[in-house]
C-alpha cells in the first residue's frame, strides 16, 4: 500500500511538473527570454503586423547586404593588386550605372513603404470598436475607466514590490517573480473584442506600453491619443511607462489580464457593485495563463 501511495504521489508530482512546464512554455510566447534574438510575435493583429513588417524589412536588408558585400568581396579578391590589377584612371562614370543605382533603391523603398504605411494606418483605425477604455497617466500610477460602465480605478505598483524596493532586500525569482512588474489592481479585458483606448495624462508626459499588444502610445496632458487592440489569446500581459516621467518612473508598471467574455462580464459586474474582493478573486482565478505574459 505504501508503494502504491508513493507511486500515486510520484505520478502527481510529474503531472504537476508537466503542467507547470507547459504553462511556462506558453508564458514565453510573449515574454522576452534571455538571448532572444528576434522580437515577440505578440497576441494582437497590431503586434502581428509589426512582426510581419519587421521580418519583411529584415529579409530585404539581408538580401541587399548579400548583394553589396558579395560584390565588394568579389571585387577585392578578383581585382587585387597582388594579381596585377591596375586602376583605370580614364574611367569617370557610367550613366547606365548611375540610373541603375538610383532607380533600384527607389523601387526598394516603395516596396517597403506601401505595406508599412497600410499597416500604420490600420493601427489607428478604431472604427467598429465594441468598448472604450480611458487611460490616464499620473506620477506614478495609472487610472483606468471603462467608458459607459461606471468602472473607474487606480492601478499602482503592488505593495510587496514597493516594500522590497524600499527595504533594500534582494528580490529573487522565488520571492518576487514579477518584481516591479506587478500591480495592486489589474486591468481586465475580454478577448476577441475590438477595444478602443483613449490615452492622456494629468501631470507630465507618460507613455502606455504593453509589448505583447504591439503598440505604444504617449499620454500627454491636454491631448487625447487613440489606439485599439483585439487580444486573441487569454493571458497576463505586462508593460511599463515608456516615457521618463520623474524619479519614480520605473515604478508604475502595467498589467493587462485578457480573459474570455464570461469571466470579463463577471469581473465587470463585481467592479460595478463595488465588490473589490470578488473582482480580485475573479481576476486571480480566471483561466488566463494560456496566452503567457508579455
Amino acid at each position: 500500500m505504501k508503494a502504491a501511495r508513493a507511486t500515486r504521489s510520484g505520478v502527481a508530482r510529474i503531472t504537476v511538473g508537466l503542467a507547470a512546464g507547459l504553462a511556462s512554455t506558453l508564458a514565453w510566447a510573449s515574454e522576452p527570454v534571455r538571448w532572444q534574438l528576434n522580437m515577440p510575435e505578440g497576441v494582437t493583429r497590431t503586434a502581428e503586423n509589426a512582426y510581419d513588417m519587421h521580418m519583411l524589412m529584415l529579409w530585404i536588408c539581408v538580401a541587399i547586404g548579400i548583394v553589396v558585400f558579395g560584390a565588394m568581396g568579389y571585387a577585392m579578391f578578383k581585382f587585387r593588386k597582388s594579381k596585377g590589377a591596375v586602376p583605370d584612371t580614364s574611367f569617370t562614370h557610367s550613366t547606365k550605372l548611375e540610373i541603375i543605382w538610383t532607380v533600384v533603391p527607389v523601387l526598394i523603398l516603395v516596396v517597403m513603404a506601401v505595406p508599412a504605411t497600410t499597416k500604420v494606418m490600420e493601427q489607428y483605425e478604431t472604427k467598429g470598436h465594441e468598448m472604450t477604455v480611458k487611460v490616464t497617466g499620473y506620477q506614478w500610477m495609472w487610472r483606468y475607466e471603462i467608458v459607459g460602465e461606471d468602472v473607474n480605478f487606480i492601478s499602482r505598483l503592488d505593495r510587496e514590490s514597493d516594500r522590497i524596493r524600499q527595504s533594500g532586500e534582494r528580490p529573487t525569482a522565488e520571492t518576487a517573480p514579477h518584481y516591479l512588474r506587478e500591480v495592486d489592481r489589474v486591468l481586465v479585458l475580454p478577448t476577441e473584442t475590438k477595444i478602443r483606448f483613449v490615452i492622456t495624462a494629468d501631470d507630465v508626459i507618460h507613455a502606455w506600453w504593453v509589448p505583447a499588444l504591439g503598440w505604444k502610445q504617449d499620454a500627454i496632458p491636454g491631448i487625447i491619443n487613440e489606439a485599439w487592440t483585439e487580444i486573441r489569446e487569454p493571458g497576463t500581459y505586462r508593460g511599463v511607462c515608456a516615457e521618463l516621467c520623474g524619479k519614480d518612473h520605473g515604478f508604475m508598471p502595467i498589467v493587462v489580464k485578457a480573459v474570455p467574455r464570461a469571466e470579463y462580464e463577471a469581473w465587470l459586474t463585481a467592479q460595478k457593485a463595488g465588490d473589490l474582493a470578488e473582482a480580485a478573486r475573479i481576476a486571480a482565478t480566471a483561466p488566463a495563463d494560456a496566452g503567457g505574459e508579455g
